[in-house]
């Protein structure tokens, strides 16, 4: 019984998973040189170089300071929007086809038009972000309004509530669980999009350390920030599941 338990355990962990990764990669390395494909210690003694030197906290910092401005900004505006689209019918037909069209249009696209706009220093980045973080926060939002129970409403209007009352009683905590999915979907597009970005034009940043690794052959460095990026982005989305849990919980978040 113990073992079946302790098997569980191990499995809900994913740490096999973590396992055969590192055991086909170490088995590939094998075949190919560091400069193409870098076993795991390379990879970690490369890490090491750029955790000591201090290029890698600073790369970090850099990039999550400007995921963090254009997400909160994405968030701002998305929600409201959302919540305003999602309950009136006028908004709905003003807004969703542009909705509908630039959604489809990835952030990358623009970031020639926003370098020619806003220059090469932060707000062309941060609007960057901004912009691919507004679409998955705006839909899901859009979404809550629109599965809330008409019952639900029906019995808030038929006790005297106002369109606002309701709103705000009703509406805005029933679509709590799709936004707050809408918000972690927005903060994994910031993240993705900050490393297209940074390639593109920065001089600081993970998509910076990525992009100028290959002109040194590190391929260990550029591993070294993909891992960097994914574990980042990983316990960015725990954190976010923890404060949902704890704070949303009653509202149906979990």
């Amino acid at each position: 019984m113990e073992i079946n338990k302790t098997i569980n355990k191990v499995l809900k962990s994913g740490l096999i998973t973590w396992i055969l990764l590192l055991a086909i990669w170490s088995i590939g390395s094998l075949f190919y040189t560091p400069d193409f494909l870098p076993n795991p210690i390379i990879t970690l003694d490369g890490a090491k170089t750029l955790v000591t030197s201090g290029k890698l906290w600073t790369d970090i910092l850099v990039s999550m300071s400007r995921v963090l401005k254009g997400w909160t900004a994405g968030l701002l505006f998305a929600i409201p929007v959302g919540l305003v689209v999602g309950n009136f019918k006028w908004a709905s037909y003003v807004f969703e086809p542009f909705l509908n069209f630039f959604r489809f249009v990835p952030a990358i696209g623009f970031i020639t038009l926003f370098l020619l706009w806003f220059g090469v220093e932060e707000k062309s980045k941060v609007a960057l972000i901004f912009y691919a973080v507004i679409f998955p926060v705006m839909v899901n939002t859009i979404a809550g309004v629109r599965s809330v129970d008409h019952s639900l409403i029906e019995a808030a209007e038929s006790m005297g509530a106002s369109k606002r009352r309701t709103f705000f009683t009703v509406v805005f905590p029933s679509a709590i669980p799709n936004i707050f999915t809408g918000v972690r979907l927005g903060l994994s597009s910031a993240i993705i999009c900050i490393v297209a970005a940074e390639m593109l034009a920065a001089s600081e940043g993970l998509g910076y350390l990525i992009y100028t690794s290959r002109l040194f052959y590190r391929t260990d460095w550029i591993f070294a920030g993909i891992f960097t990026l994914g574990l980042i982005g990983l316990l960015a989305d725990k954190l976010l599941r923890f404060l949902g849990k704890k704070f949303l919980y009653r509202f149906g978040v979990r």
